[in-house]
């Protein structure tokens, strides 16, 4: 891990509700970076971490109140960079930018972060670098769901462009945010829709693409990519699709010109910073197609901190004027596990079946169980939580499940 020499400002770290932002707090921290965290829960993992130098709570998300810690924290440490974690905090940061003081919110501009948020406008900017994107469509009106019915090729994943735009609406409709639904028959299809028509929007159909997720993550600086990482999704969650309970780093010599029109993709758009690009790749066929890209940290970002990938270190030095650290190689051959969801994945597989919706997901309970048992003497595995020189954060996290049990 590189070191970052003195003097050197602060750095706030906004979201340790999550694994991302403690993997923020704990890069940042072991690069002698003074970490100061935000947190909207009292009871955040991120909050125990021996790394932060000084913590708050902001029980008002994106609030006034929000504002002004931050502006008082920028009157006292002079200037320094803000870094969030979830598209939610980004957008709200980016547009009141100005109204922080000192503090510099590490954020795209409002127009490159909602093209990003928007799934059909990324599709069609993969389109004109030429990247694979699945079939998509996106009905308007009941009558345009009936037609695409009759002619589109099933089966499918239904998808919000963009989920967290909706997400109120569907509440207020007394519907549940579903991140994909599989239907397999125009049939199916339109009986989902028909529960859409209430709010009078409907999701993206896409073609199911079939394979496994994965991601390549880049720090763009001035249209160059300065730093490159990639994974492969080993387990999901749910099963047949979602985040990363495991995954492994690749390295670089794989998925070399994937990589590449990743980056054009990236300079199309305008992007700046750092982001993930996600395909779903199909070992039998070597097809590569878009899923979406995230322009902010992702889930199994600890498995790029455990690697020295050294994102948020990056992040950190630029946008606090200082020069580019320089890094160590990436670590390879490391794989990095979510305990917890990794049992709760079990369950589904080995006790619920049924509750796949993915029909042509392969349920293997021995091998499944064989994994996740060898996987804890396996050479190279970190743990999305656990670390052994920090290790508050995990017992932090262990008291919140219990807690989520005994409530239920």
């Amino acid at each position: 891990m590189p070191q970052i020499l003195e003097p050197h400002p602060p750095c706030i770290v906004l979201g340790l509700e999550t694994q991302i932002g403690l993997g923020l707090v704990r890069e940042l921290g072991r690069a002698g970076v003074t970490v100061i965290g935000i947190a909207y829960d009292p009871d955040a993992i991120g909050l125990s971490s021996r790394y932060l130098a000084r913590k708050l709570v902001i029980t008002q998300p994106r609030s006034p109140e929000l504002i002004a810690a931050i502006v008082a924290l920028g009157e006292e440490l002079g200037p320094c960079c803000l870094i969030a974690v979830s598209e939610v905090n980004m957008g709200w940061l980016a547009q009141n930018r100005h109204a922080f003081g000192r503090v510099r919110p590490v954020v795209p501009t409002p127009e490159t972060l909602a093209m990003v948020l928007d799934k059909q406008r990324t599709l069609q900017a993969a389109r004109e670098v030429g990247i694979a994107v699945p079939e998509t469509a996106e009905p308007t009106s009941m009558a345009e769901a009936e037609a695409l019915a009759a002619r589109f090729h099933f089966p499918a994943v239904l998808k919000w462009k963009d989920p967290n735009a909706i997400a109120r609406k569907l509440g207020q409709a007394g519907l549940e945010l579903l991140k994909a639904e599989y239907v397999y028959t125009p049939a199916e299809f339109l009986a989902v829709a028909a529960r859409y028509q209430p709010v009078g929007e409907w999701p993206m159909v896409q073609a199911y693409c079939p394979g496994t997720g994965l991601g390549q993550f880049f720090y763009m600086h001035k249209g160059q990519a300065v730093r490159r990482f990639q994974h492969l999704r080993v387990a999901e969650w749910p099963p047949e699709g979602g985040f990363s309970s495991v995954c492994d780093a690749v390295p670089l010599d794989q998925h070399a010109d994937l990589q590449e029109q990743s980056i054009a993709l990236l300079r199309h758009i305008g992007w700046e910073g750092v982001a993930m690009v996600e395909y779903r790749w199909d070992p039998a066929t070597g097809r590569t197609v878009l899923m979406e890209i995230n322009g902010r940290y992702w889930g199994s970002f600890p498995l790029a901190v455990q690697c020295g990938a050294g994102f948020g270190v990056i992040s950190y030095a630029l946008e606090s004027g200082l020069d580019m650290p320089v890094l160590p190689p990436v670590r390879w051959g490391q794989r990095c596990r979510m305990v917890s969801t990794e049992l709760k994945r079990l369950v589904r597989i080995c006790l619920q079946p049924g509750k796949i919706v993915d029909r042509t997901f392969q349920v293997r309970p021995l091998a499944e169980v064989w994994r996740f048992v060898r996987d804890f003497f396996r050479p190279g595995v970190g743990y999305y939580v656990w670390n052994a020189g920090d290790p508050q954060p995990f017992y932090t996290d262990v008291k919140n499940l219990l807690r989520k049990v005994v409530r239920r």
